[in-house]
């Protein structure tokens, strides 16, 4: 399914409530991808391109840790890296995945194409990631997009930034569109891309629990409970230390996210916290780039629906592709066809598109 237009001008005749215009030609003909000729399969593009590795990234950066939830005191530490006047150049904050953090590789591949763009780049640490546990006492769920909208707040204010886009995968692309849905149309806000996003968690949850996904399940799952169990050392006043097997991420969510977030179960959880649910809300240009053979990402019909009838939305499915990987027929480090796809699309947003 591919796209020629998108709407992304803000002019229209009932003011700035509807998008009108083209799809910048530049973008429209990076978005036809073509996987290499071994990696036609999704399971192999998703692993390989795991563990394909970019050129090093080098950019000179500033660490700063933003407070996200006065309420209990939360932080989240952010990477960031700023061109010699900030305030005049696009600002794109970078969202990991499930897991992930801002030293992930396909963060870095993003931050060193979106830096020789000329854009500030800011690498966000989602709560307890990147050896941040200390940071907060709580958990961190597919849910938080009000971290997001702090730390895009903090440095909007700080810096005096005019334009700021975000790119998220996977979970990140999740809690990009929640926040995006949320926001409406916000300043300093100016388009979204996100490639795989776990729009529909219940979907993507259960599927991951299929027999020929068990392997990521039992990888993600790994992760997850070996930090719960640094957050029950580090604050055994919070969390359970005996929480018995999980042998599911549904029964993680349900045992442990659900418990210690209030949700009242996993469905409850994966109902509030699934971008799904606010997508219509969206109305600043956005593109979601999504592979017909994820292994574990799943999109109800509902969901495509919605997706297509926003005009905002320009919504990029590929036969191929797998999990975050679209590992192309290009040479070099064009190979990684997803990450210049999306910053290609955010650097060539009109100026005057900033959420106001």
């Amino acid at each position: 399914m591919t796209f020629d237009r998108q709407e992304i001008s803000t002019e229209s005749s009932e003011g700035n409530n509807k998008p009108c215009g083209l799809l910048p030609s530049s973008v429209a003909g990076e978005l036809a991808f073509k996987p290499r000729r071994w990696l036609t399969n999704g399971h192999l593009q998703t692993i390989v391109g795991n563990y394909l590795p970019r050129p090093a990234f080098r950019a000179p950066y500033v660490a700063e840790i933003v407070e996200v939830d006065p309420a209990d005191g939360s932080r989240v530490l952010c990477h960031c890296h700023w061109q010699a006047v900030a305030s005049k150049s696009l600002t794109l904050v970078l969202v990991h995945g499930l897991e992930g953090s801002s030293e992930s590789q396909y963060i870095r591949g993003l931050a060193a194409r979106a830096w020789a763009a000329g854009c500030n780049v800011i690498r966000m640490n989602m709560r307890n990631c990147g050896g941040t546990d200390l940071l907060t006492p709580t958990l961190y769920h597919s849910g938080l997009s009000g971290d997001l909208g702090a730390v895009i707040s903090h440095f909007s204010q700080r810096y005096d930034l005019p334009r700021i886009g975000i790119i998220g995968y996977s979970m990140g692309g999740n809690l990009a569109l929640k926040m995006a849905g949320e926001w409406g149309r916000r300043f300093p806000l100016c388009g979204v891309a996100a490639v795989c996003p776990a729009i529909d968690l219940a979907a993507g949850s259960d599927a991951l629990h299929e027999p020929v996904n068990r392997i990521y399940e039992w990888r993600f799952l790994r992760g997850l409970m070996q930090r719960y169990d640094r957050k029950a050392r580090l604050f055994p006043d919070l969390y359970d230390a005996h929480v018995g097997p999980v042998r599911s991420l549904r029964e993680f969510d349900n045992k442990i996210v659900a418990r210690y977030w209030d949700f009242r179960d996993a469905d409850d959880y994966y109902y509030r916290a699934s971008s799904a649910r606010v997508v219509e809300g969206i109305k600043v240009p956005t593109l979601i780039l999504n592979a017909q053979d994820d292994p574990f990402i799943r999109l109800t019909s509902e969901t495509r629906e919605k997706l297509l009838a926003n005009s905002w939305i320009h919504f990029e499915e590929t036969s191929h592709g797998g999990h975050c990987a679209y590992l192309s027929s290009d040479e070099g480090d064009d190979i990684h066809w997803a990450e210049a796809a999306v910053i290609r699309f955010l650097v060539t947003l009109p100026e005057s598109m900033n959420g106001s």
